[in-house]
């Protein structure tokens, strides 16, 4: 028979081999497709997140620094706590300004509880002050690194991120400063010394050259796209715009205030007139860089009923008034142009903060302080996790 051909038994025990190797390679493809792959690192957050968190978590650790300093200058009977006082204000206010749905609570005023910020956002500013008994001096080279960090941020943030970054960091310095007074500290051994002066005469930035301005008419096909070139650029133009005319009003005030201020404020007020004076200069060839033509100087304007009766407060009003044209500024360019309009906003800041203006926690952004979100009971961050 020929199923017993000793010549066909090879052949069949080959034939087998191939069936159940075949039969193994498909149950073991099978067993590796089955098994789930590892999921993916989780992409790094955005710049603007990070920086949001290291301020939120810089805030948090300041301000249960400043609460401890401030309980303890009443344990030990001290009548003026008030500069630890104003800065757990100041820090609590920020504090909510930056706070995101996403945020956690670990335990509140609990150094080190708080959920570890993502790599390079670890918040060194605070460290002085939160793991040793904090001190006035401390918190205040504490306040001032964490200003500068934020002023650092807000130059590579997004707009609105900047912009937010951008008041708070001023704040923070000028509060630091407060504070190291308050202590008989000089205010040259804070780490922002000398990094906060006006914008100089005629210093414009790399980017604040002539060129050729894009065309005002949209590109055919252009309708439910991303705004152009020209688009941004008007934007950007209309925020230099309100500077420019913010700029020549303070000059018409100051020029109008001179002769009624006081022999201890005229000096005051003659500085500020020039620094008014560059800044418009300034802000119009911004403007016109920006493709935009600024506004031409009016031969008047129309100032407050009281402000020739008290001058003072009246250039009080006017700077704070002005604070959020440099932060619509801010928050639409990007590059020199935004550290010119920062550095701006830090010396409208001061200005304000000479004639007791009242500049809020976050200068140049407008807060509804009722509108903030409320600290939780053990606020932190953790959206930008680790």
């Amino acid at each position: 028979m020929k199923e017993d051909d000793p010549e066909n038994r090879p052949k069949l025990r080959y034939f087998r081999y191939a069936v159940i190797s075949f039969t193994a390679l498909i149950v073991l493809s099978l067993g590796f497709s089955l098994i789930p792959a590892d999921p993916p690192a989780p992409a790094d957050p955005p710049f603007s997140e990070q920086a949001r968190v290291a301020a939120l978590q810089d805030s948090l650790d300041l301000r249960a620094a400043a609460g401890r300093l401030s309980a303890s200058a009443e344990a030990d009977g001290d009548a003026n706590p008030t500069a630890a006082d104003e800065t757990v204000t100041l820090l609590t206010l920020q504090a909510r300004a930056l706070l995101s749905p996403a945020d956690s609570s670990p335990e509140e005023d609990a150094p080190g509880s708080a959920t570890p910020l993502p790599s390079g956002q670890s918040g060194p500013a605070a460290e002085a002050a939160t793991t040793a008994e904090p001190t006035l001096a401390g918190l205040a080279s504490a306040l001032s690194a964490s200003g500068v960090q934020r002023l650092t941020d807000a130059a590579k943030s997004d707009g609105g991120m900047a912009r937010l970054l951008a008041g708070a960091g001023t704040a923070q310095l000028l509060a630091a400063e407060d504070l190291a007074a308050a202590a008989g500290v000089a205010q040259d051994t804070l780490p922002h010394a000398g990094t906060a002066a006006p914008p100089a005469a005629g210093a414009l930035a790399p980017d604040a050259t002539a060129s050729s301005c894009p065309s005002p008419l949209p590109e055919p096909g252009d309708a439910g796209r991303e705004p152009s070139a020209a688009g941004r650029s008007a934007v950007l133009g209309s925020a230099l715009s309100a500077a420019v005319a913010t700029e020549q009003q303070s000059l018409y005030a100051y020029q109008a205030a001179l002769p009624r201020l006081g022999a201890g404020d005229a000096p005051a007020a003659e500085a500020f007139l020039g620094q008014h004076r560059e800044l418009a200069a300034q802000a119009a060839a911004h403007s016109r860089a920006a493709c935009s033509a600024p506004p031409a100087q009016p031969p008047g304007f129309v100032l407050d009923p009281g402000f020739l009766a008290a001058p003072r407060d009246g250039l009080a009003r006017l700077e704070v008034a002005a604070l959020p044209a440099y932060g619509d500024v801010i928050a639409q360019a990007d590059g020199g142009l935004r550290s010119w309009a920062i550095a701006a906003l830090q010396s409208a800041t001061r200005r304000a903060a000479h004639w007791n203006g009242g500049v809020g926690p976050v200068p140049g952004l407008l807060l509804d302080q009722d509108q903030l979100p409320e600290l939780p009971a053990s606020p932190a961050p953790a959206s930008a996790g680790t």
